[in-house]
């Protein structure tokens, strides 16, 4: 099964490559036409290189980003949360603040929005016991 992965992600790659190979050709000839010279193909393949190269770097940097930003996201929530509880002059984080901070994703702000009321009643009636 691991050998038909890599065979699929070497596939993909090729794909990938003669896709950027041919992008990179298109705007070769588009900006060689403009200044009347010419591109060999070998330039066009450095170039692709060039690029392919870039990009490699670039998707490195943004995966170790996204990994340092998921196994941060907790304490980012709670530091947004916090700044939106001062916002509203309280000390308290409140269900509010959760839900604004959900807005933007649906499937959690429906799931927050059926839940929260649950809990918050919950909370009400321990505290009418006591």
């Amino acid at each position: 099964i691991e050998f038909m992965a890599e065979q699929e992600d070497e596939t993909l790659e090729e794909r990938l490559k003669a896709a950027l190979w041919f992008s990179v050709g298109k705007i070769v000839d588009e900006e060689t036409l403009k200044l009347g010279v010419n591109a060999t193909p070998q330039f066009i393949g450095a170039l692709t290189e060039l690029v392919w190269s870039q990009i490699e770097n670039v998707s490195q940097d943004l995966r170790a980003f996204a990994q340092s930003v998921m196994s941060n996201q907790h304490m980012i929530a709670e530091s947004i949360l916090t700044i939106l509880a001062r916002h509203a002059g309280r000390k308290t984080v409140s269900s509010e603040d959760v839900m604004v901070l959900a807005r933007r994703n649906e499937e959690l702000a429906a799931l927050l929005g059926k839940s929260l009321p649950k809990a918050t009643a919950a909370k009400t009636t321990t505290s009418k016991r006591r």
